[in-house]
């Protein structure tokens, strides 16, 4: 069985220089994600807030913490004053309050908006006919930069499913960064995760979140 660290580095032999890789790490504990750390990975994954509080607290940091899960309004404050990125945005009242901790905080955070590209009940995030309209509206906030857009691709062996999913997600980034409310370009395509970033990161993904492949199995989560 190869180590964490020899996880990462073959995850990171894969990918090109302009790629990003977040560890997804929700469930696992601290001294894992102290494996991951000490080989040189930064950017760490979460879906719990209180989980995420939690490692925040005991870990280095210069850790970028990345939640990737849906996120419940009344948990924004919590993280408001140093999360790195918000993977999740999913709603206008999502991004209003996100806009008001960050006011609070006296900061921009950045975020990306969740697109259900797939379009599956069980998943969260805006459907693709909705998204510009959901980019407009998180576009007026001064608090708030969009760096980019993300998604969850179906869970499929089908790669013709997977390949639609992300094509999806690439055409709303670009037809977005074309129109005059978009502040600046985005620039982060936040898919692709342990069974389909290669096919992500051929349909032009910027930042992929693996768990799998580099920590093993999910164990049962912390609360």
């Amino acid at each position: 069985m190869m180590s964490i660290a020899e996880n990462i580095d073959q995850i990171n032999s894969n990918l090109h220089a302009n790629i990003q890789l977040v560890a997804v790490s929700k469930t696992k504990p601290a001294e894992l994600l102290m494996e991951a750390y000490r080989n040189g990975q930064r950017a760490f994954g979460e879906n719990k807030v209180q989980e995420m509080v939690g490692k925040y607290e005991e870990l280095p940091k210069d850790i970028e913490w990345h939640f990737i899960g849906h996120l419940q309004t009344n948990k924004v404050k919590q993280i408001a004053d140093w999360i790195h990125l918000i993977h999740s945005v999913d709603s206008e009242n999502v991004a209003a309050e996100i806009q008001k901790r960050a006011e609070k905080a006296k900061r921009t955070i950045d975020v990306l908006v969740e697109v259900n590209t797939s379009e599956e009940a069980t998943k969260f995030g805006v459907k693709p006919t909705k998204a510009m309209e959901l980019l407009k509206f998180v576009s007026q906030f001064p608090n708030i930069n969009i760096n980019g857009l993300m998604t969850i691709g179906p869970f499929t062996e089908d790669k013709d499913a997977s390949r639609d999913s992300f094509r999806i997600l690439k055409s709303i980034f670009d037809e977005a960064n074309n129109v005059i409310f978009i502040k600046k370009p985005m620039i982060e395509l936040s898919m692709g995760m342990t069974h389909d970033y290669e096919i992500a990161i051929a349909e032009g993904s910027t930042m992929i979140r693996i768990g799998t492949a580099i920590f093993g199995s999910r164990t049962i989560n912390i609360n």
